[in-house]
């Protein structure tokens, strides 16, 4: 260094000075020369830039300018393997800051230049790889020169993507489809290049399909009526009925998504593009392979598969199938729910009833497995005429009701034959369905499967006892149920009705007897076939006031007496207590007959005139049912033997 010191030429430096001694010619070719090693530079302008030096913080980038520009290593991490001499895109922020350094950026360079390339492949619909960087909402999010841009999950194949993560840092061609400057936004598709891929098989493939055709597919979608397949390019529909013989409630029992099968082309719509696949086709139907003895009354055993209103579907193996309709699962002649015999999943035997091979139809049953319940040997002996049973109320009509006696064994109880004396319009007002009732059997005919059953004659006829209570002319104490435009409904004793016309329901003050009044009617008519009785409250009173002789009077009070007490005694039965009817009905009969025999002996005491006279009038009144006439002639007899003992005999009679 010293040496070079001594050798340097002071002298020179001294005549011309810095820069002196040149002359105009040689200052004119240093400046050209200079200049040729400096770049023209305008701010925010993109330029290339050399690498120069590199340290752990910067990189030293000559743009030639005059001065060189530093960059933060941090924008070339993209770039692991920068070394020096390596050229790369820069943006000029300034050329000459505060302290006379140039300013740089490569981060700005890539966006501008990003941004332009992205433009440019959007214009040209260009091909452009981009780095998948992570999965994010509703797709993934991919860089493409140095910009982040979304592939939405719709737009990443043209089948439906399950797992995203699977794509993450990979590369994929994409295109640009959209951009939104005022968010920055730039979205890209990869689908897009596959359909026009897709778009050559799928014309080479709708060219060359034909009906029968057999292809090989992939399981695209699986819903609730079928399965979609992808014959590669082209997607073909497999529907639910025609996966399989056997029946199945959802596709995903026997295909899964993903899976390659192989289908045959059933029918192929060349407007809609629409295909229609089946792959049952493909396997022997399994009606031709059923057993050649099988025949009506062969029994059989299978499997519970569906079951709707009107029966049960029975699987013998799969793709053949029995129908057991409701019918034909029990005996009983009310139709029932399917559910209430089977479920889904029974395993069960049953007997063939008929069968077509060639409609591949099958009618099954179970009831005949046991007995018919009406040809059994002790049916007539056990529901004999007479006979005592109880029932289940099955069903209901506007003439009857249904009971079950057993199962298979149903009878008709008429609504005429559930009461003795209650009148009743639906049987719904006496029973109800499911309830049980105790009947008697009636009639049995055991060809036409008929029982007629009856629930009144569990008891005697208590209109054969009301014969003697309600007699004509007598007296009894009822309530006004009810009025129409014509009659009135009353309530009698012991719970029966009778009516009275409404011209019947006058009183002595001229008012007329309302609806839950109690009056005194007088019996007018007794019809036991009809179980009818007709009164009058009216001619209570107008008997009454016709009434002139005191005697008379006194007698008619005897009787009025007797009858009120005779009517108060009968009100104390009721219509449960047949036997205390039937001891009353006994017990007037022999009170008759006593006073009878107590008349005849106090007319043999009389004069003979007399007791001719009083053995005609008793013998007259002896019934209990008599006539009016018979009473108005032991009235007129009264009088005549009045001194004698005898005399009250005919009246209290």
């Amino acid at each position: 260094m010293a040496a070079q010191i001594a050798d340097f030429d002071w002298e020179k430096v001294t005549k011309r000075g810095i820069g002196g001694g040149y002359s105009a010619d040689e200052k004119a070719k240093l400046e050209a020369l200079y200049s040729e090693t400096l770049a023209n530079v305008t701010e925010k302008d993109v330029v290339m830039a050399t690498v120069v030096g590199i340290t752990d913080r910067e990189v030293l980038l000559n743009i030639g300018f005059k001065s060189d520009g530093l960059v933060s290593t941090s924008e070339f991490r993209d770039l692991p393997n920068l070394a020096v001499g390596d050229t790369v895109e820069v943006f000029i922020e300034k050329q000459e800051d505060a302290m006379g350094q140039l300013v740089i950026s490569r981060k700005k360079a890539r966006v501008l230049t990003a941004w332009s390339n992205i433009e440019k492949s959007f214009t040209e619909d260009a091909i452009i790889d981009a780095l998948v960087k992570r999965r994010t909402k509703g797709g993934l999010i991919v860089d493409i020169y140095g910009i982040e841009a979304f592939l939405p999950g719709s737009q990443i194949d043209v089948k439906p993507i399950r797992d995203f993560d699977i794509f993450v840092g990979k590369k994929m061609e994409v295109k640009v489809v959209k951009i939104n400057h005022t968010n920055d936004n730039v979205v890209v598709s990869h689908k897009i290049l596959i359909e026009k891929d897709l778009e050559t098989q799928r014309q080479v493939i709708l060219t060359n399909l034909e009906k029968g055709q057999v292809l090989e597919g992939v399981v695209k979608n699986i819903t609730n009526f079928g399965v979609f397949i992808d014959l590669g390019g082209v997607d073909g529909l497999l529907h639910i009925t025609d996966i399989s013989w056997g029946r199945i409630n959802h596709p995903n029992e026997l295909l899964k998504l993903d899976q390659r099968i192989k289908v045959v082309v059933l029918d192929f719509d060349e407007e809609k593009k629409r295909i229609s696949l089946g792959m049952k086709q493909l396997e022997n139907h399994p009606w031709d392979s059923l057993a050649a003895e099988l025949s009506i009354g062969s029994r059989v055993k299978g499997k519970i598969v569906n079951i709707a209103d009107y029966g049960a579907f029975l699987e013998l193996k799969p793709g053949v199938e029995g129908l057991i309709h409701v019918s034909e699962m029990s005996w009983s002649q009310h139709l029932r729910n399917p559910s209430d015999f089977l479920k889904i999943g029974d395993e069960i035997e049953a007997v063939v009833l008929t069968l077509d091979r060639d409609d591949r139809k099958m009618s099954l049953g179970i009831k005949q497995l046991t007995e018919d319940p009406w040809t059994k040997q002790d049916l007539i002996n056990k529901y004999a005429v007479n006979t005592k049973h109880t029932g289940t109320v099955r069903n209901m009509t506007n003439f009857g009701i249904f009971l079950e006696l057993e199962e298979g064994i149903d009878g008709l109880v008429h609504v005429s034959d559930l009461s003795w004396t209650k009148k009743i319009k639906h049987p719904s007002d006496f029973v109800k369905v499911g309830d049980a009732l105790e009947v008697m059997v009636l009639e049995l005919d055991g060809e036409n499967r008929r029982l007629a059953l009856s629930h009144k004659h569990l008891e005697e006829n208590p209109w054969d006892t009301f014969e003697h209570i309600f007699t004509v002319g007598s007296d009894q104490e009822c309530t006004i149920i009810s009025k129409n435009d014509k009659q009135a409904t009353l309530e009698l004793p012991y719970g029966i009705e009778g009516y009275a016309l409404l011209k019947h329901l006058a009183k002595a003050d001229g008012t007329v007897g309302e609806v839950g009044e109690k009056l005194t009617f007088q019996v007018l008519e007794f019809h036991k076939e009809e179980k009818k009785i007709m009164l009058s409250h009216a001619k209570t009173w107008e008997v009454v006031k016709e009434e002139a002789p005191k005697e008379a009077k006194k007698k008619g009070g005897k009787e009025a007496s007797t009858t009120s007490t005779s009517n108060n005694n009968e009100e104390k039965s009721t219509l449960g207590d047949l036997s205390a009817l039937s001891a009353l009905k006994d017990a007037m009969v022999e009170g008759e007959k006593k006073k009878l025999s107590k008349k005849k002996d106090a007319a043999v005491d009389a004069a003979p005139v007399e007791t001719a006279a009083v053995e005609t009038a008793a013998v007259e009144t002896a019934p209990v049912d008599a006539a009016p006439v018979a009473t108005e002639t032991v009235t007129e007899v009264a009088p005549a033997v009045d001194a004698t003992p005898a005399t009250d005999a005919p009246a209290e009679a």
